[in-house]
């Protein structure tokens, strides 16, 4: 497999889902199986892989499916639209690092019995998601204030938790709960990672083309910014990586965008989504 088809180190729901806010959230459309199908055989993905993450996304309610003629047409839930938006949020508007922290600290505990390890799994997924350390068992802390509402009432769990903010004081330093709650050097190596592979002066010339560039460039940065609770500046190393990959991919993408726009539009199928 050559460089630029690593899709093999993607989940294919991760580069989904990348495609999917790419170029089919807020148009209000659905987008023919066969064009997605023409899409990821450009980042190695197989026609199989491609139907079976379909299929896992409208049982999981994250897509729609409506036929016409022989053709099947995928479309956003409004589910979707909100996982899209606010992945589109951590990618443009959040910024790779705090620099208007105001010393506080969001706090959730909660308890849920062993009967409901799953729920305690989607809620730790969350909690990462929206910048949650473990800071000891069952106490999570992210910097700021965060809507825990947010996060915890569509999982059903508002009972379950209990969250409230508050500030270090002595002895507790703000540097050993950061070093304590979140794993710094894990993010610095997802970071690293990034520059390594596109901070090149040709990065993946091996891509067939700037929509599937495109599309691995996004699903690389989502990937190294998910784990990254958004630390505040001021505590982070003078070195911190975060900034430069940030810049670079900000940079590549205005590059590659308008053409990836351009071979989107030729491949894909689109009619209009039936609510």
């Amino acid at each position: 497999m050559t460089d630029a088809n690593e899709a093999g180190a993607h989940r294919p729901q991760s580069l989904m889902l990348n495609f999917l806010g790419l170029y089919v959230l807020g148009r209000d459309t659905a987008v023919y199986s066969g064009s997605v199908i023409d899409v990821f055989a450009r980042v190695d993905v197989s026609e199989e892989a491609v139907r079976s993450t379909l299929t896992r996304m409208v049982s999981r309610g994250l897509l729609t499916r409506q036929r016409q003629g022989r053709r099947v047409y995928f479309g956003l839930t409004s589910r979707a639209t909100e996982v899209l938006d606010d992945g589109a949020r951590r990618i443009w508007d959040t910024g790779a690092v705090n620099r208007d922290w105001d010393g506080t600290w969001t706090l959730v505990g909660y308890s849920l019995p062993d009967s409901r390890r799953s729920d305690r799994h989607d809620l730790r997924s969350q909690l990462t998601w929206a910048g949650f350390g473990l800071l000891q068992n069952g106490l999570w802390i992210a910097p700021g204030q965060r809507d825990v509402i947010a996060l915890v009432e569509p999982l059903g769990l508002t009972d379950h938790v209990t969250a409230f903010t508050a500030a270090a004081m002595k002895p507790t330093e703000t540097a050993g709960l950061i070093d304590r709650a979140f794993e710094t050097a894990a993010i610095r190596e997802q970071y690293k990672a990034f520059l390594d592979r596109w901070d090149t002066p040709n990065p993946l010339p091996s891509a067939p083309d700037d929509l599937a560039r495109r599309l691995l460039l996004h699903t690389d940065w989502l990937q190294a910014i998910r784990q990254d609770p958004h630390l505040p500046a001021e505590h982070l190393p003078k070195d911190w990586p975060a900034i430069r990959a940030e810049q670079l991919f900000r940079r590549l993408d205005e590059e590659i965008r308008p053409e990836a726009i351009r071979l989107a539009e030729e491949v894909l199928d689109e009619i209009p989504l039936v609510h």
